[in-house]
């Protein structure tokens, strides 16, 4: 057993037996189906296929970060065992979790002296954020302490690549990030946004890309721009996507004809319900490892 515990929160968009089997320690959002309130438990309670069902049929969403007394309660339950601590929190550019974790540290530290609490912005979301994590379990599995793997993982973070596209608009409109004209237009032109993550850990919409194929076919030539050895890249690649596995299996398709090393080796997940409460179903995300962000 580590004599730490590498830790995150359930939006980083991973399965639970991946959690479990990667010594994975997570934390879980809160989300409101028609006002009825739920823990983001990596599908558990309920999932991301019924999630989307229910907001394709009007159900309205929302969501709520942890707060500083939950970090506390959860800090401390490992605190007691006599394990340092080094939580990954969600990006601070989509939530403020980032700032709830810190403080729930610091109220600690007194308490704990000699206890070890690192808390990390990810910088990432969804399986990206997952992605992050599982290259921190490799280096924490080859044997790197809490502090080499805080230091190591404050620069790597930088490198991972998030693309992602929407098919579908009408959920941002409905969450007022596009404008119900914008968004109507959009949608009858079949526009696909085209966005990443830039390296403040905001969302940046960097295309409009009218139509679905032309879309998968543009994230995976940005994979190629981006991605560590352009198309010669061997490294991890995953996938998430709500409730639309016929253009998940395009996308993974073309990456396994144009990245002939990770042929077979791309893993899907779902966009779970904390960040698919905001995208709705139509969404399809690429993370892998290149370049580092851009602003």
């Amino acid at each position: 057993m580590s004599e730490y515990y590498l830790s995150c929160c359930s939006p980083a968009d991973l399965t639970v037996e991946h959690m479990h089997r990667r010594n994975l320690k997570y934390i879980c959002f809160h989300f409101e189906l028609d006002e009825v309130s739920y823990l983001d438990d990596l599908g558990q309670t309920i999932t991301p296929a019924e999630l989307y069902r229910k907001m394709s049929a009007g159900s309205t969403t929302k969501t709520s970060q942890v707060n500083v007394a939950e970090y506390q309660e959860y800090f401390e339950s490992m605190l007691k065992e006599g394990k340092d601590i080094l939580h990954v929190t969600l990006s601070s550019g989509i939530s403020g979790t980032y700032n709830s974790a810190c403080v729930a540290r610091d109220a600690l530290k007194e308490q704990y002296p000699d206890r070890t609490i690192y808390v990390l912005d990810s910088l990432a979301a969804s399986s990206g954020y997952g992605l992050l994590m599982d290259y921190m379990a490799d280096r924490r599995d080859e044997g790197m302490d809490i502090h080499a793997l805080y230091a190591w993982a404050e620069e790597f973070r930088h490198r991972v690549n998030h693309w992602f596209f929407s098919t579908d608009l009408t959920f941002y409109i409905r969450g007022g990030r596009v404008s119900k004209t914008k968004g109507t237009i959009g949608n009858f032109l079949n526009i696909c946004p085209l966005l990443n993550v830039n390296i403040e850990g905001k969302l940046i919409q960097r295309e409009n890309i009218r139509g679905k194929k032309k879309v998968c076919h543009r994230i995976v030539e940005k994979m190629a721009e981006c991605a560590e050895n352009g198309t010669d890249y061997d490294g991890k690649v995953y996938l998430s996507m709500s409730a639309c596995p016929e253009l998940a299996n395009d996308v993974i398709a073309q990456i396994e004809s144009t990245f002939p090393k990770v042929s077979g080796k791309v893993e899907l997940y779902d966009i779970g319900t904390t960040i698919g409460s905001h995208t709705g179903p139509g969404t399809v995300a690429l993370f892998f490892i290149g370049k580092t962000k851009e602003k």
